[in-house]
């Protein structure tokens, strides 16, 4: 069985070889795990590597505890193979050391007969299975398999992407105007290549729906897509976000923890609004994409990634660079491929075919039947500057579909019956109704103002914009969207 199991091996090597050398392999099998084998006895050793070998595995030896202790604290391993009982240390030290190292790598231990009890500790320690001696070899490879299998399921279950894939699925980017099909023609030539990608366009164009296509429509596509928002996360957290931390780095670091860099291995990072990533992380980032690697908080040595960054911003990142607020060698890495991404206004006939797709698709989903526009709805969709774009006009088709008592909206579902201007001055408000409804909006001018004027203070940053009203990001994205700034 031992000879089948190896002469499969040596066939399924062969196959990987001939589809690499058309660049196929990833379609048949992921990328092969790394797996760390401990075991003292030299010709033991030998049998193990070699049945992993020849299953398409790569392997690093270590004959005893202290040499495995040194792998572990050096290098990252998908899997550790190791025995319980060996010179300088046993295999208990070993799976703790792994799993201070890693949370997350699987470990599986071997153990002769008499040495159950050690077994049992090692479960409770956290070892994934053990194997008893002597070791069967398609016994072996099964372990190895489903250990790995589990491991992947749980970095994809980190990344929400089973979440994301059934939501989203293909991004689809509807238009027939020239400005999108120029937008949509250069992502496709881009997204074959590993260039860099910078998205530029105003909030609620839809950046992420193209950061998302660029992801599709490449050979990274089977990989993890990670979709990161620089405002949405404290200055202090960003860096630990995107490249992780090792055990012991900070208080309350009790376990090593790897960022969206190295859990996006193989895939695209997008980083959105990368206009508000503090200065102090941006040297950090740059290094990240020119030389593929990262340092954890508290490492001792770089990580390697293997990951293409899409980045997407509303900002004026030229004049940002001018202003010293972002470093120039990070835009222009960043910018090899700029895109830009038309607002909804410059997509003439876009707008009514987008209405009449978000009518028909939240209808189906909010009340079991498409809804559609009437035609004072379709002209005043036509008629609005939609401020928030995509996004705006998406969010109303979705309150239009809950508030109507019918399927057939009007403008005012679609709250577009109000002046499209907002009163810049308590001498403008209207001042008929009840009093409440005259404060209301004279609550609505001073809001507009005071937000406008904590934007300019804080040269646009959000993060600190909301600091300073005293509020949450969230809260201050809403007030936003509300105003329409």
């Amino acid at each position: 069985m031992t000879q089948i199991v190896l002469m499969i091996g040596v066939i399924r090597r062969w196959i990987l070889i001939l589809f690499a050398s058309f660049g196929f392999c990833g379609i048949l099998w992921p990328s092969m795990a790394d797996i760390l084998l401990v075991e003292d006895k030299d010709s033991l050793r030998r049998v193990l590597r070699l049945t992993l070998e020849n299953a398409g595995y790569t392997v690093t030896e270590a004959a005893d505890a202290r040499a495995a202790l040194n792998e572990i604290a050096t290098t990252r391993h998908r899997l550790v193979l190791t025995d319980l009982r060996m010179p300088n240390g046993s295999g208990l030290d070993v799976l703790r050391a792994a799993r201070a190292a890693d949370m997350d790598v699987p470990v599986v231990v071997m153990t002769a007969f008499g040495s159950i009890d050690e077994a049992v500790q090692a479960m409770k320690d956290g070892a994934h299975d053990f194997l008893q001696k002597p070791v069967d070899s398609n016994h072996l490879l099964l372990l190895v398999e489903r250990a790995l299998e589990q491991a992947r399921l749980r970095t994809e279950n980190v990344l929400l992407r089973e979440e994301w894939s059934r939501r989203y699925g293909f991004p689809r980017i509807l238009g027939e105007s020239e400005t999108l099909k120029r937008a949509v023609g250069e992502t496709q030539r881009v997204a074959q290549t590993e260039t860099t990608v910078l998205l530029l366009g105003e909030s609620g164009t839809g950046k992420e729906l193209f950061a998302r296509a660029v992801h599709h429509l490449s050979a990274r596509r089977d990989n993890p897509f990670v979709a990161i928002n620089c405002a949405a996360i404290p200055e202090t957290l960003i860096e630990n976000e995107l490249f992780g931390h090792e055990r012991g780095a900070f208080t309350g670091a009790t376990d090593r923890r790897q960022g969206k860099f190295e859990l996006a291995s193989g895939g695209t990072v997008f980083l959105d609004e990368i206009g508000e990533l503090p200065l102090g992380v941006q040297g950090k980032l740059l290094r990240a994409i020119e030389e593929k690697v990262v340092d954890r908080i508290g490492g001792r040595a770089p990580v390697a990634v293997d990951v293409r960054v899409v980045a997407a911003t509303n900002k004026d990142l030229k004049g940002a660079v001018e202003n010293g607020q972002f470093r120039g060698d990070l835009f222009f890495r960043l910018a090899v491929f700029p895109i830009e991404v038309p607002p909804l206004r410059e997509r003439g006939d876009d707008i009514v075919l987008l209405a009449q797709h978000f009518a028909s698709e939240i209808g189906r989903e909010l009340r079991g039947r498409e809804a559609q526009l009437n035609p004072e709805a379709i002209d005043a969709v036509k008629r609005h500057q939609w401020p928030g774009n995509v996004r705006e006009l998406e969010n109303a088709i979705e309150r239009a579909c809950i508030l109507s008592d019918t399927l057939l909206l009007t403008p005012s579902d679609l709250g577009l019956g109000r002046p499209a201007r907002e009163p810049e001055s308590l001498d403008e408000i209207d001042l008929s109704g009840t009093l409440s409804d005259v404060a209301h909006r004279a609550l609505r001018v001073v809001e507009r103002k005071r937000i406008l004027r904590a934007l300019e203070a804080n040269s646009g940053n959000k993060s600190k914009t909301a600091e300073d009203l005293g509020v949450s990001y969230k809260t201050l994205l809403n007030k936003l969207k509300e105003y329409a700034l």
